[in-house]
């Protein structure tokens, strides 16, 4: 996707390209290939090239001024990673602007379907990571999480364990934020800190690399990665091949590019002591916090606005989900029922609560229904429904809650001037 804005930040363009529709020979879905034990995905990394020479060339036959451009910035999934193959770095600096890049860079990659943040094959690695260090709380304390699967540093020790050739190639491993911001910079860009922490790796307090992390994923891992930075930071200008090829200003300034969840909060405009709830397929909350605690659920991350402060990240799956299933079974389908329903009972529900697990909860680790009375006394048969639709959206918000403050949000008491 692209958007571009003025300096009032009005929209004065955006397109996209769809990896599945557009780059049909890549044969994804969804943009990734599920492999066949059903917990690797990837997603071809020539197949990113390929969309930004298209979407760039969308641009420039849509008549698009890019010397107008000033400065250039960006988001990419978080936990994706990207391997350069050794001597990459040349090719990169001195691609042809007589070429689109895809093709002068078709053999820099020496993994060319990158793991991704759907991946969850290194259960192990992440078992192996956290003993090394001291347990998970040890980890979550040193990078902000505990061992996660997808988490960039479980991905590289994957690799090294089972293509240690493949990883001796490797000059450069980057995040796909910093994999978009290279292909922009004509150079290797560095990792920021607020990507950087969702890798497993990162000392999210010095903002340096773990060197205890570091060593128990992969040898030699510290040169690969580089140097991370403020999430902020001006890295360079735009690489030649842009002003060549597209007419950019070579004054353009590229900004160090970040995950899409740091890119969410910054994009909201977040502030000490918000908090921002994402009501979707999952249910996620982003917070501004000065004071975290990490802890064995959720994520603490380097705040890409201020680099002294973080930002926690708490993901619930059943969230929208299991909303539209209680309202199937007691609003007969329908929003307006089921709000109705809501309206219907008091705040705190005379003591009822339930908690709603259709499928294994990632914060807690939790499956199945369970419901409880003003005694405290577990409810087998059920809530009359009104009090069923209360008791679920209490009870969700009550977790969103509960497991902020774990992560050290203070919720402030309500005011009833205000």
């Amino acid at each position: 996707k692209v958007i571009a804005i003025d300096e009032q930040l009005r929209v004065i363009y955006e397109d996209n390209v769809h990896f599945d529709k557009d780059l049909p020979e890549f044969k994804t879905q969804g943009g990734v290939y599920i492999h066949s034990d059903r917990l690797t995905v990837t997603s071809p990394v020539l197949m990113w090239v390929k969309a930004l020479d298209m979407i760039l060339e969308k641009m420039k036959s849509s008549g698009f001024n890019f010397s107008q451009v000033r400065a250039l910035s960006g988001a990419g999934q978080q936990h994706g990673s990207v391997y350069w193959k050794k001597g990459s770095m040349q090719i990169l600096k001195n691609a042809s602007s007589e070429l689109p890049l895809h093709q002068s860079l078709k053999a820099c990659f020496s993994v060319s379907n990158s793991p991704i943040w759907m991946d969850s094959s290194t259960a192990s690695q992440c078992s192996a990571l956290e003993k090394a260090v001291g347990g998970a709380q040890h980890l979550a304390s040193i990078t902000g999480s505990r061992a996660y699967e997808r988490f960039t540093g479980n991905q590289i020790a994957k690799i090294y364990s089972q293509n240690p050739e493949v990883y001796m190639q490797t000059e450069r491993i980057s995040l796909v934020s910093s994999f978009a911001a290279s292909l922009f910079l004509g150079a290797y860009a560095p990792i920021d800190y607020s990507d950087g922490s969702g890798m497993n790796l990162l000392e999210i307090w010095e903002k340096v690399w773990s060197v205890s992390c570091l060593d128990a994923c992969a040898p030699g891992l510290e040169e690969k990665l580089g140097c991370p930075v403020p999430s902020h930071s001006v890295l360079g200008p735009i690489s030649p091949y842009y002003s060549q090829r597209y007419g950019f200003s070579p004054d353009c300034k590229i900004v160090a590019f970040t995950g899409d969840n740091p890119a969410s909060l910054a994009g909201m405009r977040l502030q000490e002591g918000d908090i921002a709830i994402s009501l979707g397929t999952s249910d996620t909350l982003f917070l501004w916090i000065q004071e975290p605690t990490p802890a064995l659920e959720g994520h603490i991350l380097c705040n890409p606005v201020d680099s002294q402060t973080y930002m926690a990240l708490l993901c619930f799956k059943n969230g929208s989900l299991m909303r539209e299933r209680i309202r199937d079974d007691c609003a007969s389908g329908s929003w307006d029922e089921f709000s109705k329903a809501l309206s219907s009972t008091v705040a705190g529900n005379n003591g009822n609560l339930g908690f709603y697990f259709d499928v294994m909860e990632i914060t807690p680790e939790a499956v199945g229904i369970h419901r409880f009375n003003r005694d405290n006394k577990k409810v087998v048969s059920g809530f009359p429904k009104e009090v069923e639709v209360r008791a679920l959206i209490e009870g969700q918000f009550m977790a969103k809650r509960i497991h902020a403050e774990k992560l050290g949000y203070k919720v402030s008491k309500y005011d009833k001037k205000a």
